[in-house]
């Protein structure tokens, strides 16, 4: 929410700056003209000296050490469903300047198999969360289902038939597998009919990423490469679910899970 950050920094920003300007100024000339005893704080100037700190603090650990964020839609499901509320790792892919983004201390790359959380290039307003599957230089193929990554296709063990609560039971009748990516094994979702089957090639500085809902997730195997500038974070543990279309609407049981 690109929007809500730069309200964040606008608003730090300019109560510093009416603090400071009242502590290297305005106050000294305050005291002169009615003494220190008598020398009251405009309400202004009231108001910026405490709500600097904790809108610096929010905008600290919003933009270098974690991130809230709420998955609207299914394209991840079964990993997350929809309402999952998570908290995405800042700094594991090197810190980056709030709005812009733009990276000013590396710390790390994006492995196979990691949750990203990442503005899309033809939504770049918007953050998107999907599997990163490829990464620069690997040969990613996708066909009747399966997943090959540099000529080797993925293991698969099924594990049924899914069934979906809430806003996710749409997704009832899938079919839920393992799928055996090395060091990250996780479900994923197939319908009956296979959809956006092919073979990628993937650029410099840029990754393939995957919704695990593969029936149902508008990712790389449609827009093309995610660039390494429009990462935002790892995800890495739901704190909350909320499903209002669900019978338990606040569903604890996700409170804590980690993000394979």
């Amino acid at each position: 929410m690109v929007w809500f950050e730069t309200i964040l920094v606008v608003l730090t920003l300019l109560s510093g700056l009416i603090w400071l300007l009242d502590k290297l100024f305005f106050a000294k000339r305050r005291v002169a003209a009615a003494g220190l005893a008598d020398a009251k704080e405009p309400v202004l100037v009231d108001y910026a000296k405490s709500f600097f700190p904790v809108l610096a603090l929010v905008l600290g650990l919003r933009s270098f050490v974690a991130e809230p964020f709420r998955i609207p839609s299914s394209s991840m499901m079964p990993t997350l469903l929809i309402g999952d509320f998570i908290l995405v790792n800042k700094f594991a892919y090197g810190l980056r300047w709030p709005i812009t983004n733009k990276k000013f201390l590396d710390n790390g790359e994006p492995q196979r198999g990691d949750v990203v959380v990442f503005r899309p290039p033809h939504h770049p307003r918007e953050d998107w969360i999907k599997r990163v599957m490829g990464l620069p230089g690997d040969r990613i193929g996708y066909h009747d289902h399966k997943v090959y990554v540099n000529g080797r296709v993925l293991p698969y063990r099924a594990e049924g038939v899914f069934t979906g609560v809430g806003q996710g039971s749409g997704e009832t009748g899938d079919n839920k597998l393992t799928e055996g990516l090395q060091n990250h094994p996780h479900f994923v979702l197939e319908r009956d009919i296979s959809i956006a089957d092919g073979d990628w090639t993937v650029p410099a500085g840029h990754y393939f990423v995957m919704g695990d809902n593969r029936g149902n997730s508008e990712d790389s195997r449609f827009w093309g490469f995610l660039p390494e500038a429009n990462l935002r974070g790892k995800a890495f543990l739901v704190w909350m679910n909320v499903d209002t279309e669900s019978d338990h609407w606040v569903d604890v049981s996700r409170i804590g899970t980690r993000i394979p």
